[in-house]
């Protein structure tokens, strides 16, 4: 009301403005031909005199000036196309709260709907205050414009031409094209403000509607939750049904009807993501189909089986649709109960067709149990309205679940990848279809069928989380053995210790999942996140430094997850860590080294930000820092430095053979401290990086990988030398070991008649030096032999 009064005074301030502008000139004509013929002298002499300074030029000034003032209030007030788009957003806000009002009505009082509503009309209040912000800022924006009218009677030129009637009639086309300008902008201006009112009361009364579904919803809410005990029905054997067959038969029409616009609406409010998930799993089915083509082009495809392959290499869709399904159902947690059951329905058929070919007949029986059992316990919740009929029937299937979990679950079990969470997953199903059975036979129906539902999707829910854990390390697998192939290398490495490795962060990921689906369903989500959110966010102090617990806990996750992706992106690179030594991609691991560097100095810069800290507080501790370091880290310092040296300068690289003091053997990995070797007997050889610098290395593979070798021997009979270098060097010809691309080298040590001493040099792979120097004696003391001649070495 305040604020419509005041456009009404601005409204007053216009129209005295229109009448100084274009009013005030006839009353002055007025009382100058009613004044004395001296009293009119005297003022047109005063006038004269006054305006002798103002030229014409001077007065078609200040008509253009407030021409151009009118002008752009008129552009000004014109609504842009923002504005036009905001009208759109209310009236797509409109529509939305008009829905959700529609089907509060008849809604079902299960909790997943409530806790949808709730979600939408605390986003539909959200949207009304901004749109309402959006409105009164273009009101001000018109009381700015309204305001430029104001400065006009600051202009002196204009105001004494308005007065002198000579003038005015001078400037009679000016004075009317003027008053047209201010007409129209006028016009405008009070038609627009009309149109922001209007919105303005439509945002208020919305607001109003939008509070008063809120607080039914919460009721619901409140009243369907775990700590309210109190009777809703009544004991079910004071319950009967006295619904006629038609009655229930339109009930559950109109019910369908209800459930179907709910989720109707809710797919037109999440379409965006849905169609970005299913382009992503797209993405997936075609990233898994071009590893799995190249392995069946280059026949390598049945060996999938020898890494413990059970889902990608049967099929490619329905692996990607489990995938897509769990990210879905714990993406939408506030979805509609037909949306979320369908998805939970829809998962356990998809499921049940993996399984076909892998699963005892046993467990396909209980597995097509569970689908049966879950499925009717859906209808019931959905479509079938609470009386004696649902209770019992629900009660019926709390039965069938305590058995069935007691007896059945155990088949299923064994066929699952990890077991450990389905022995909890068990205890909560066994135990949340009793309580289920015991609040039903109370009277706190809501409650039991959320308990009986939250029972089977848990269940559901652990069984979908082992398939998918399943399936990314048969993906991340797949990778490795594909890129293995493309390098060459066709031995099939340990998968199941890697697995073992993968596993671990994964688990604790499905795990999350797990508890926040299980969470959601029993209506106790939303307050867990807020406490937690409260805890985590809540300023602490302690001397000059404020932090919150949010701030540590992610600065910790950050640096976890850098530890974690360094130490597992040579995975993806086809890099494990029983690598054949002539396998050894060397400028592949550079690369690698590098690549882990960066992660690793990325994530610690990320989880300092995401700590918060300000800077000249980080700059304390740097110094205290390098205090540390001057006083007893500067060899840790000096080895991380020496890593950093040893990855860009390469000195040595992962594969080479190096001597180092006493120590010789091959490099096995390095890291930012120190350097692990692989010693000829077997023995690992860690040293700090900062010794390979000091000291001097022999890197006998810098270059290549071949090394000179020697073979010293004694040839007695009756043969000339060249004869005798014929038969080397035939000797040497046919071993594949030896790099015959470097002609072999024979000296004579002494020489007498019939008795030879020869050293042979030639050059072989150091991984096989000792392979290769056996073989060539044994090829020469046959071929020695063959020719009737002595030979001994």
């Amino acid at each position: 009301m305040i604020y419509i009064m005041r456009h009404n005074r601005n409204f007053i301030c216009l129209l005295s403005l229109l009448t100084i502008l274009f009013f005030s000139p006839f009353a002055y004509s007025q009382a100058t031909t009613t004044a004395t013929p001296d009293t009119a002298k005297t003022q047109g002499s005063g006038k004269l005199f006054e305006d002798s300074t103002k030229t014409d030029s001077d007065y078609l000034m200040a008509i253009e000036k407030a021409g151009e003032v009118l002008q752009s209030a008129y552009n000004d007030a014109v609504f842009e196309g923002s504005t036009f788009h905001l009208f759109a957003e209310i009236d797509r806000t409109q529509n939305k709260l008009d829905l959700i009002l529609a089907n509060l009505k008849g809604a079902n009082p299960n909790v997943r709907n409530q806790q949808m509503y709730r979600i939408v009309l605390e986003e539909i209040r959200q949207e009304l205050d901004e749109q309402n912000t959006a409105i009164n800022l273009r009101n001000k924006n018109l009381d700015k414009i309204k305001g430029r009218f104001a400065d006009l009677r600051k202009d002196k030129a204009l105001i004494t031409l308005l007065k002198d009637t000579i003038l005015r009639k001078q400037f009679k086309s000016e004075f009317l094209n003027l008053k047209k300008t201010y007409l129209s902008t006028d016009s405008l201006m009070n038609h627009n403000l009309e149109v922001l009112n209007t919105k303005n009361r439509l945002t208020v009364q919305r607001k109003i509607a939008v509070s008063s579904a809120l607080l039914t919803v919460e009721k619901k809410l409140e009243k369907s939750g775990i700590s309210i005990l109190g009777r809703e029905y009544p004991f079910i054997w004071n319950t009967s049904d006295t619904i006629a067959k038609k009655d229930i038969s339109q009930n559950i029409k109109a019910k369908v009807a209800i459930e179907n616009s709910v989720v109707s609406y809710y797919l037109n409010y999440s379409i965006g993501g849905l169609i970005t998930l299913t382009f992503f799993m797209g993405l997936l089915a075609w990233y898994i189909s071009r590893n799995l083509k190249y392995l069946k082009n280059n026949n390598h495809f049945e060996n999938l089986t020898l890494l413990n392959f059970k889902y990608l290499n049967s099929g490619i869709i329905i692996p990607v649709i489990v995938i897509g399904l769990n990210i879905a159902i714990v993406s939408n947690l506030y979805a509609p109960a037909l949306f979320i059951e369908s998805l939970q329905l829809i998962l356990l058929v998809v499921l049940t067709f993996l399984f076909k070919n892998h699963w005892s007949k046993e467990s396909m029986r209980n597995l097509f149990l569970l689908v049966g059992l879950f499925s009717a316990l859906c209808f019931l919740d959905l479509f079938i309205g609470v009386g004696l009929f649902q209770r019992c029937a629900f009660i019926l299937i709390n039965v069938f679940g305590i058995r069935y979990g007691l007896v059945q679950l155990k088949s299923i079990k064994d066929q699952l990848y990890i077991k450990g969470f389905f022995k909890w997953a068990s205890i909560i199903f066994i135990g949340l279809n009793s309580l289920a059975i015991v609040f039903n036979i109370y009277g706190r129906v809501s409650l039991s069928n959320m308990l009986s539902l939250t029972a089977f999707i848990a269940i559901t829910q652990i069984i979908a989380l082992s398939v998918l854990l399943k399936i990314i390390l048969e993906i991340i697998l797949l990778q490795i053995y594909t890129t293995r192939i493309k390098r060459g290398i066709e031995t099939i490495f340990d998968h199941e210790s890697l697995s073992d490795n993968l596993k671990r962060p994964f688990i604790i990921i499905i795990s999350y999942m797990w508890l926040v689906v299980i969470a959601s369903n029993l209506n106790i989500w939303e307050s867990l996140r807020a406490s937690f959110t409260s805890l985590l966010t809540h300023p602490n102090t302690i001397g000059s430094i404020t932090f919150t617990l949010g701030n540590i806990v992610l600065f910790f996750i950050i640096i976890w997850m850098a530890h974690l992706l360094q130490k597992y992106v040579a995975y993806f690179f086809g890099e494990v860590d029983d690598e054949n030594e002539e396998n050894v991609n060397k400028r592949q691991h550079s690369k690698l080294l590098i690549t882990r560097l960066v992660v690793l100095i990325g994530g610690y810069l990320l989880a300092v930000a995401a700590s918060g800290m300000p800077l000249d507080k980080l700059s304390i501790l740097l110094g205290a820092l390098g205090v540390g370091v001057g006083l007893g880290l500067q060899n840790i310092v000096s080895n991380f430095v020496s890593g950093i040296i040893l990855i860009f300068d390469k000195p040595i690289q992962i594969g080479d053979v190096i001597e180092i003091s006493s120590q010789s053997g091959r490099v096995k990995a390095m890291g930012l401290r120190t350097t692990k070797i692989n010693a000829p007997n077997g023995a690992e050889i860690i040293i700090p990086n900062g010794n390979l610098l000091s000291q001097n290395i022999t890197n006998w593979t810098y270059t290549d990988n071949f090394k000179l070798v020697e073979i010293s021997f004694d040839v007695e009979g009756d043969i000339v030398p060249d004869d005798i270098n014929l038969i080397v060097l035939e000797a040497l010809e046919t071993q594949t070991l030896i790099n015959n691309s470097r002609t072999p080298q024979i000296y004579y040590t002494a020489i007498s008649d019939g008795n030879y001493k020869l050293l042979v040099k030639f050059w072989c792979s150091i991984y096989r030096t000792e392979e290769t120097i056996s073989s060539a004696r044994q090829v020469l003391f046959s071929n020695f032999k063959a020719k009737g001649l002595k030979f001994s070495t």
